[in-house]
Parts: structure tokens; C-alpha cells; sequence
């Protein structure tokens, strides 16, 4: 899957291409809005990653001139603004979904998949099984061996991730990448902290312990024997 970004931010678009890259899509990335729309009309993409505020042309008047020469990728809209009257706009213009800045990469590669899934005419699947452990991706509830385990938002993306990666090993950078916003300090032991209390609703009451720690890598969801 090819995915062209148009992000004048540099830290913001390298957060997204390390993430794009690590779920192993290609990734053509435009500073400016004049060389996105090159890219948009000479090159085959999948889905489009597009910033409002953009030097030399903006994000909105990128997608309506790519909409006018009959480019139909889908195109995710980033900005800082979030009123109704903002999002209205971006989709009016001819985006096919909105993100407000700042966003976990977990949210964002959820909304890309799902664009190119139907885009593709593919189904999108509505929840994830791994061992024993159900998550139902629409209603966001958590179930194992048939109790339902309450989790917070970001105890929910960390599980999400470690589930769709069930039996690889994933390191502490790539969790932070996938799971927190660009704004987090890498310093702080935030994912130690949170893989302990996703732990103690997962696994403590259960034999099984499915989220491990390889020592010196990372974590890894999977069952012991």
C-alpha cells in the first residue's frame, strides 16, 4: 500500500512515516502543498494524508483541485482546528475523513486501513481475537473468557496494538510511536506504567499471563504454557 503525506511539520510527518513505514506501507511525503498535488496527479497512491495549513497551497485547495482532475483516493484531513464548521468544510471540499491534531498514530492507521478497505470494497472488520481475548472494535469493550474488562482510552490502543501484533515482539519506541501523540515526552517511563496497569486488568486474575516482557526489546502478547 502507497501512501502519499502532505505535512509541512517536520517532526509531525516524520511521527507518521516511522509509523506508516513500521505497518509496512510506502510512503511519499510533500512540505509544500504545490508538491503534493504533483504527487497526487502523477502518482498511484492508495490513500492521502493532507494538512490544512500548508505553505504555497493549502491543504483544502489541494484536495479540490485533485477532485476536479478526478483523483478518488481517499484523503484523511490533519488540523489543529476541530470545530463542526471546520470538520463540514474539509468534507465538503472533498476529504473522506478529518483528524484533529494533536492524535494517537493507533487512531490514524485505523482511519487510513479503514479508507482503503472501502475504497477496495473490503469489509472492515469489527473486532480482533487473540488468544482468549475478544475486542470488539466498534463497541470498544474488552472480553476474556467471558468477563468483560473495563479499560481506559489509551489502555485500549496499547491492547489494540499489542493484539494486532499478537506473537511479535514490538519495542518500547514502537509502541510509543503507534499508541502516543508526537507531543510525549520519550524520556518518561509512561509505557512501563501503562503496560502495568493493562496487566493487572488482563492478566492478574487469569493463569495465563499474555502480555510479556522480553528483556532488553520490548513486550509480546502471547499465551504460556
Amino acid at each position: 500500500m502507497r501512501v502519499l503525506l502532505v505535512e509541512d511539520d517536520r517532526k509531525i510527518a516524520s511521527f507518521i512515516i516511522k509509523g506508516l513505514k513500521a505497518e509496512g506501507f510506502a510512503v511519499d511525503h510533500a512540505a509544500n502543498g504545490e508538491d503534493g498535488l504533483h504527487l497526487a496527479l502523477t502518482e498511484p497512491y492508495d490513500a492521502a494524508i493532507v494538512d490544512i495549513m500548508l505553505p504555497k497551497l493549502d491543504g483544502l485547495a489541494l484536495i479540490e483541485q485533485m477532485r476536479r482532475q478526478k483523483i478518488k483516493i481517499p484523503v484523511i484531513i490533519l488540523s489543529a482546528k476541530g470545530t463542526v464548521d471546520d470538520r463540514v468544510r474539509g468534507l465538503h471540499t472533498g476529504g473522506d475523513d478529518y483528524l484533529t491534531k494533536p492524535f494517537a498514530f493507533s487512531e490514524l492507521l485505523a482511519r487510513v486501513q479503514a479508507l482503503i478497505r472501502r475504497s477496495s470494497d473490503v469489509s472492515e472488520p469489527t473486532r480482533l481475537v487473540a488468544e482468549d481475548v475478544t475486542m470488539n472494535l466498534i463497541t470498544r469493550e474488552v472480553v476474556r473468557r467471558g468477563r468483560k474488562i473495563e479499560l481506559q482510552p489509551l489502555e485500549f490502543s496499547l491492547l489494540e496494538y499489542l493484539m494486532r501484533n499478537a506473537g511479535r515482539v514490538v519495542s518500547k519506541t514502537m509502541i510509543m510511536e503507534h499508541v502516543w501523540d508526537y507531543n510525549f515526552d520519550p524520556q518518561t517511563n509512561v509505557v512501563e506504567s501503562r503496560i502495568y496497569k493493562l496487566r493487572e486488568k488482563i492478566d492478574k486474575d487469569f493463569p495465563t499471563k499474555l502480555i510479556q516482557t522480553v528483556r532488553g526489546v520490548g513486550y509480546v502478547f502471547r499465551a504460556t504454557g
